[in-house]
């Protein structure tokens, strides 16, 4: 059984790294600009770009072009108000363009295969895969699902997520509760948490871990094996969401992924050079 939890999460892992070297990936990320409402020139990308009620809008020189959803644009293109967390995937000649919405304001983030802090990324380290770390769970929903507002890794910025419940677990014997937002897919729940591992062998700020879908009876499993760090663990052009305060563990999770050997510094700007170094 041993053998068999241990290959499964080596083959979710080496999967996990391969989406996070992605081309376009969060690795390759050059920058952070935050859009204000005068049209403002970002170095190394084509256009004039502002904001407003009316969402980001970027205006193109006469041999500038960018592929928006398939279509080859030129002149003046209006994305529209974006929802939070909600982004676009632009395409320009030498990567893509991120355009976002985070904390109430529009940013882009260019996004380039030839970033040097991806050219030179050689993996995150991790613990040992220990099945011990596979726990069972349940999940204990609210009545209504409740509003979190949690910081962010960019000062002065917030995120507010809607938590359906909670997911108590038990370790040494002793229950736990991890307040629990929307997975990605469908009935998927995700946990923010740090423990006493954070900052010592674990990235400071966050890691998060998937918990699949409960039964009917709120049965389900959280698998400490599988924590992975965040973007903001790796680059300082990241706005990912910090852990509720109730969600800090008293033990060393001593399993999942460690702080990463290297990251990219960087300041996000309103206007003007954005400079990041690894």
């Amino acid at each position: 059984m041993t053998e068999t939890f241990i290959e499964q999460w080596t083959a979710w892992h080496e999967a996990h790294e391969r989406r996070r070297a992605d081309p376009h990936g969060f690795l390759a990320i050059t920058g952070l600009y935050w859009l204000g409402e005068r049209p403002t020139g970002i170095p190394g990308l084509p256009g004039t770009w502002h904001t407003g009620e009316d969402g980001p809008v970027v205006d193109l020189a006469e041999d500038d072009l960018l592929e928006i959803e398939g279509a080859t644009v030129r002149g003046r293109f209006a994305f529209g108000p974006l929802n939070e967390r909600g982004d676009v995937t632009v395409g320009f000649d030498g990567g893509v363009i991120e355009v976002a919405r985070r904390g109430g304001r529009d940013l882009l983030r260019p996004r380039r295969p030839d970033a040097d802090y991806l050219s030179r990324y050689a993996g995150t380290p991790v613990y040992a895969a220990d099945p011990r770390w596979r726990l069972d769970a349940r999940f204990e929903a609210y009545a209504q699902p409740r509003a979190y507002e949690v910081g962010a890794a960019v000062d002065g910025l917030t995120h507010v997520y809607e938590a359906p419940g909670e997911v108590v677990f038990e370790r040494d014997g002793i229950p736990h509760r991890l307040i629990a937002f929307p997975g990605h897919r469908a009935g998927e729940l995700l946990v923010l948490f740090t423990d006493a591992t954070s900052g010592v062998t674990t990235y400071a700020a966050n890691r998060s871990v998937t918990i699949p879908a409960p039964d009917a009876e709120g049965r389900t499993v959280i698998d400490f094996t599988r924590a992975t760090n965040l973007p903001c663990a790796y680059t300082d052009l990241a706005t990912c969401p910090l852990p509720p305060a109730r969600n800090r563990l008293p033990f060393g999770v001593e399993a999942g992924e460690k702080t990463p050997l290297a990251r990219v510094e960087g300041v996000a700007t309103d206007a003007g050079i954005q400079a990041a170094r690894s």
